[in-house]
């Protein structure tokens, strides 16, 4: 399977939650999107693994992605560790996307800043030619660090997500094992109705540095070419 864009996430709604707007609006643009979680959530506060495995197909479905697995890593113990690369390595082989959207490297939750770091790592190593992994040698052309959830890290650039907010809301809602539907006191578990208040002012932050109503922040580790200075977007003052 050949992806253009191939979304590396920690947990089930990892993706829908800090980029499921992009993912939208890239399979709208006709691009072959896919998604590799990398644990079933099985140590998770809400809902078990078997359910959020359905809420996955349900959420991906709205997305409309192209391809969506599992790694079945250990739920809150992704660890810096060989094996867990070269496992990534060879989905990256297999699946040869030309873009890789991963976790900013720095977060609370150690699955996610994790999967950032051994994920930008199996890209490398996935391009190894004398690696003992199957399939042709492979490195993504880019990669890219959703840093929605760490909001003090100006991005590097923003995609506007307003035409895909309400769909993006509604792949969000499909992990109903995950939002209470009343108000919860525990913050990290918002309820179903404040959710999209949250998800909103998040979006609207974000938005409103490129001028439009809602998006969703990206940062790169190199330098972005520029060919044409005249027609750049987003005014300056």
């Amino acid at each position: 399977m050949q992806l253009d864009i191939l979304s590396i996430a920690a947990h089930r709604d990892d993706t829908e939650l800090t980029c499921g707007g992009t993912i939208i609006k890239m399979v709208q643009a006709g691009y072959r999107v896919g998604i590799l979680d990398l644990t079933a959530g099985e140590t998770g506060t809400r809902g078990n693994a078997v359910l959020r495995e359905r809420e996955a197909k349900r959420a991906s479905r709205l997305m409309g992605v192209a391809h969506r697995e599992n790694l079945y890593l250990p739920d809150a113990g992704i660890e810096d560790l060989r094996e867990y690369k070269l496992k990534i390595a060879q989905k990256i082989r297999e699946l040869r996307p030309r873009t890789v959207i991963l976790p900013y490297w720095k977060g609370r939750h150690p699955d996610h800043y994790t999967t950032g770091r051994i994920g930008y790592a199996a890209c490398f190593l996935a391009g190894l030619a004398k690696l003992s992994l199957e399939g042709q040698p492979y490195r993504p052309h880019k990669i890219v660090y959703s840093s929605l959830y760490v909001p003090a890290v100006r991005p590097t650039f923003v995609v506007d997500i307003t035409n895909q907010f309400e769909k993006k809301v509604k792949a969000i809602l499909a992990y109903r094992s995950q939002f209470s539907p009343q108000k919860d006191i525990q913050n990290l578990f918002p309820s179903r109705k404040d959710l999209r208040e949250r998800l909103a002012s998040l979006a609207r932050h974000f938005g409103l540095m490129i001028g439009v109503r809602y998006g969703e922040p990206f940062v790169t580790r190199e330098v972005a070419a520029v060919e044409d200075i005249v027609t750049l977007p987003v005014k300056s003052i």
